[in-house]
C-alpha cells in the first residue's frame, strides 16, 4: 500500500508541476470516442469544424544516405486548384499533400483511416508528410482552408484502399511528427552511438541512454507552447530539453534513421496527456515497453519519466506498468 502511495504522489507532483496539461493547444488527431478529439459537422456552407488538442507535456517531477525518404511519385494524385493530395505510397505507409502557392489561411488535412482520424496542420507552398498509422484498410484524406474561426472548406479529398508491404512501413519513415529528413545533426548523433552495432535492441538502448542522461524537461516550454507544435529534432539536440513531445520525437527519429522501426505514441499516462515510444524488431516484434533489460523482460520506453526523474526505482515501476499508460495516436 505504501509503495502505491508513493507512485500516486510522485505522478500528482508531476501533476502539479504544469506536466499534464489535458486541454488547450496541442496536437491535432482524433477518435471518436474522445471527448477532448476533434470533431467533423457538416454545416450548410459545406464547411467542417475543426478543435484543436493537447500539446504532450507530461513529465514526472524535476548514415544519410541509406535513410528511407518519402517523395511525391506522381502516380496516384488527386488534385484541385493548388490543393493536391499524392497517394502514390500507400504500400510504404505514407501519404503526402500539398498547396501549391502561398496561403496566409491556416489548412489542415485529415486523414481519416479504419478506425481512427487524424488531423494535421498543413503549411503552404510544400509537400508534407503523413503516416498511414491504422496500417491495411479504407481511407480518406481530405485538404482543408480555414474559413472563419473553427470552420474549414474542404479543398481536394481522396478515397483509397491500402495493404502494406509489412506492419512497421508507417513507423519506418520521416513524417510531420518526426521529421529526421533534414535533421543532419540527429542523424548523425544516431550513427554515432549505434557505432557498428546491427542489433535493434542495443541500437535501442544507446539511443535511450544518452537521451535520458542528457535532456531535462522544459517546465517553462510546457506552460507557454501553443496548438500546432512540431518537435525541430535538431533544435531539440542542441538545447538538450524539451517537452516528452520532444523526447519522443527525438528517440524516434534516432532510431528510425538508423532501420529501427517506431512508433511515436501519444495518450494518457494516468490522467497525464503524453508522448513515449515503442520499437520492433524481426526477434521479437513490437516491444511496447521497452526501457532496459532487467534480466528476463524489456521494460516500458519512456524516456521523459525515466530522464526527469532520475530512473527513482518508484518511477521505473510505474512507467513498467503498462496499465498505466493508455495509447491514442500513433505517429
Amino acid at each position: 500500500m505504501k509503495k502505491v502511495r508513493m507512485i500516486s504522489l510522485l505522478l500528482a507532483l508531476c501533476l502539479l508541476a504544469g506536466c499534464g496539461q489535458t486541454g488547450g493547444a496541442g496536437i491535432s488527431a482524433s477518435s471518436s470516442d474522445d471527448e477532448e478529439a476533434v470533431f467533423i459537422d457538416e454545416v450548410d456552407m459545406g464547411e467542417i469544424t475543426l478543435e484543436d488538442e493537447a500539446v504532450a507535456l507530461a513529465s514526472s517531477p524535476p548514415a544519410v544516405n541509406d535513410l528511407l525518404l518519402p517523395v511525391a511519385s506522381g502516380k496516384s494524385v488527386k488534385s484541385k486548384g493548388n490543393a493536391s493530395i499524392d497517394y502514390s505510397n500507400t504500400a510504404d505507409g505514407y501519404v503526402m499533400a500539398q498547396y501549391g502557392a502561398a496561403n496566409s489561411k491556416r489548412m489542415k488535412v485529415q486523414v481519416a483511416g479504419p478506425t481512427t482520424t487524424y488531423t494535421y496542420d498543413l503549411p503552404a507552398q510544400s509537400w508534407v508528410t503523413f503516416p498511414l498509422s491504422d496500417g491495411n484498410g479504407n481511407y480518406k484524406v481530405t485538404l482543408l482552408e480555414n474559413t472563419q474561426g473553427s470552420k474549414y472548406a474542404v479543398l481536394v479529398s481522396a478515397s483509397f484502399k491500402v495493404t502494406l508491404k509489412d506492419e512497421f512501413a508507417p513507423f519506418i519513415r520521416p513524417n510531420q511528427y518526426v521529421d529526421y529528413s533534414d535533421a543532419t545533426n540527429t542523424v548523425k548523433k544516431a550513427e554515432e552511438l549505434a557505432g557498428k552495432e546491427t542489433d535493434p535492441l542495443k541500437k535501442v538502448e544507446k539511443v535511450y541512454d544518452f537521451v535520458v542522461k542528457n535532456l531535462t524537461y522544459d517546465t517553462q516550454k510546457a506552460s507557454t507552447v501553443k496548438s500546432g507544435y512540431l518537435p525541430v529534432l535538431d533544435n531539440v539536440l542542441s538545447a538538450k530539453k524539451g517537452i516528452c513531445f520532444d523526447y519522443a520525437s527525438l528517440m524516434t527519429g534516432m532510431l528510425r534513421s538508423q532501420g529501427v522501426p517506431c512508433k511515436l505514441v501519444v495518450g494518457y499516462a494516468g490522467k497525464a496527456y503524453h508522448a513515449w515510444i515503442s520499437v520492433w524488431t524481426e526477434e521479437t516484434g513490437w516491444v511496447d515497453g521497452a526501457i532496459y533489460f532487467d534480466g528476463s523482460t524489456w521494460q516500458r520506453m519512456d524516456p521523459t519519466f525515466a530522464s526527469s526523474s532520475k530512473s527513482s526505482a518508484a518511477i521505473m515501476k510505474y512507467i513498467g506498468d503498462g496499465s498505466n499508460y493508455t495509447t491514442k495516436y500513433l505517429y
